[in-house]
């Protein structure tokens, strides 16, 4: 492993870092116009930048002790690299002249836990640039930028959720989005709670699951309907005419939009948690995002007496978990539940809180 200090020597560098982000409700909503609830976690992703005199980008990332390079007019290869190139990417067609640099990356954003480790690499890599380049670019644009080098990139039709999630939200806050308009809001926590994260321990990636599948489904889906996207469509009965899988893809849409817009106007810890549950349910049955393993897990939360409601939290196909706990019990149920659930032949760990991230 390469520490930054060897790897820039005496060069200047700049550092920026962005956080992963929890989706507390609102899943498969973004990509639809709809609404989310997510709100940041305490993992972030770091990125150093320097200016480098051969002509080359090159990255180091210390997770995963891997080194690319490629030169300014060429792609990078296939990876972390191909997020950063489309950073810079986008970053060139709004006319910037970005010279050739190195970064150096490390991340306590846990990958393959529908956490949005990738979002975070992207709004992380965007400050850095915007730092060491002097730009004026706002938040929101650097989010959109995310979501393009990630859909372009990346290959993954993403929303921008993630993007927004990572480049607006903290931890003490939901961050209420309207994927639409990109009206943001930030909110309290319901009263009395707190948030608890566990890893299922099954990676997933949005490239390799049938993420784009599901995105393309909702698209018919609104064809079908005559809509511009589901988030047009406020009374679920609406979508029962359709032929399956639409009919059951964009119930969900539907009912997961009404359950953030009823959590926003009254978002007491009970109710909320109770919309959490319905969520996943309807991840489970009418979206087919979720595995035995999640429900295996959000079971085992949702029987503790300090847990509101639980859910998968991501697109699902593996990944994490979120419960709403009752304040200052998170750490408590979280230690009890991995315990229990890793028993079974698992290997579950702690995200939030993250002083028990490896339990």
């Amino acid at each position: 492993m390469i520490t930054p200090d060897a790897y820039f020597g005496a060069v200047p560098v700049v550092a920026a870092s962005a956080p992963g982000r929890v989706n507390l409700l609102g899943e498969h909503t973004d990509y639809n116009d709809g609404y989310m609830l997510p709100c940041a976690t305490p993992q972030r992703t770091r990125v150093m930048l320097a200016l480098a005199a051969d002509g080359h980008h090159q990255f180091y990332s210390a997770t995963l002790d891997e080194l690319v390079r490629f030169e300014r007019q060429c792609a990078a290869p296939p990876g972390f690299g191909r997020y950063l190139e489309g950073c810079i990417r986008l970053l060139e067609e709004r006319g910037v002249a970005v010279p050739a640099v190195r970064g150096h990356i490390d991340s306590d954003v846990p990958p393959g836990a529908g956490l949005s480790s990738s979002a975070a690499l992207e709004i992380a890599m965007l400050r850095a640039l915007r730092q060491l380049l002097g730009l004026q670019i706002d938040d929101v644009s650097l989010a959109l930028m995310g979501q393009q080098a990630e859909i372009r990139y990346a290959q993954v039709n993403c929303g921008v959720m993630d993007q927004m999630a990572s480049s607006l939200a903290d931890e003490r806050h939901m961050l209420l989005l309207d994927a639409r308009t990109l009206r943001h809001e930030l909110l309290a926590l319901p009263h009395d709670s707190e948030v608890l994260v566990i890893d299922s321990g099954v990676p997933r990636t949005l490239a390799g699951s049938a993420y784009n599948v599901r995105r393309a489904e909702c698209e018919q889906a609104a064809r079908l309907l005559g809509v511009a996207a589901l988030r047009d469509v406020r009374e679920p009965s609406v979508v029962e005419g359709l032929p399956e899988p639409y009919r059951r893809r964009a119930r969900h849409v539907v009912s997961e939009n009404l359950r953030v817009l009823q959590a926003c106007g009254q978002h007491g810890p009970v109710l909320f948690g109770q919309l959490m549950t319905l969520s996943h349910a309807s991840l489970r049955d009418d979206y087919e995002v979720s595995l035995p393993v999640l429900d295996t897990l959000v079971a085992l939360l949702s029987a503790q007496s300090a847990v509101y409601g639980a859910r998968l939290t991501g697109a699902g196909f593996g990944g994490a978990c979120v419960a709403l706990c009752r304040k200052q019990c998170a750490a408590s149920t979280g230690r009890t539940v991995v315990q229990r659930f890793n028993a079974e032949g698992h290997s579950a760990r702690m995200v939030v809180p993250p002083e028990l991230s490896l339990v």
